[in-house]
């Protein structure tokens, strides 16, 4: 994955309130293994007096899986195909490393269906941009994404499985439940 040719532009107003380009560049804050990764764009804490703060808080903070009490983050993210070759011991580890990497660990509340199972306290807006991937819940067949799919995430334990031959990325807006 070339992370770098993502490019992230956020916007703001000068004094004035005349609007400009605030930021013009790569993701604030990057974790990633092989093919798969997190890639922050943005986080704002949503109350009113705080919204339009020019602050990029990624850029200071840890990366974390969930936005903070009343506040969204943006980015994206990829999963690679599922490694055949892997034990199932080996695939819950790599899953536990990265959830743990990103402050997630108590976010694994029932892997049984899959190692990568996980439940935010958010409201997702999860759109596929390239590759073909599964999301699964924890009832039913999963559920093949194409590109363009948009899957609205409310707070329930899933996980996104790529059984292609590409790595898929996604873009994600993650806004704290509060649940």
């Amino acid at each position: 994955m070339d992370w770098q040719s993502l490019r992230r532009i956020v916007t703001d107003n000068d004094g004035a309130g005349r609007s400009r380009i605030l930021i013009d560049g790569a993701a604030a804050k990057l974790i990633a293994v092989e093919d798969g990764g997190l890639a922050e764009v943005w986080a704002a804490d949503l109350q009113p007096d705080r919204l339009f703060d020019a602050t990029d808080r990624l850029s200071t903070e840890d990366l974390k899986l969930e936005p903070d009490q009343g506040g969204v983050k943006v980015r994206w993210f990829t999963m690679p195909p599922e490694d055949k070759s892997k034990t199932s011991e080996e695939l819950e580890a790599a899953a536990a490393f990265g959830f743990g990497a990103v402050g997630a660990s108590h976010c694994r509340v029932d892997t049984t269906r899959h190692s990568m199972m996980h439940k935010t306290d958010s409201l997702d807006v999860i759109i596929l941009v390239r590759g073909e991937v599964d999301l699964l819940l924890d009832e039913g067949e999963p559920t093949s994404l194409k590109p363009g799919d948009v899957v609205i995430q409310r707070a329930t334990n899933h996980a996104w499985v790529n059984n292609g031959s590409e790595t898929a990325l996604f873009v994600a807006v993650l806004i704290n439940a509060g649940t």
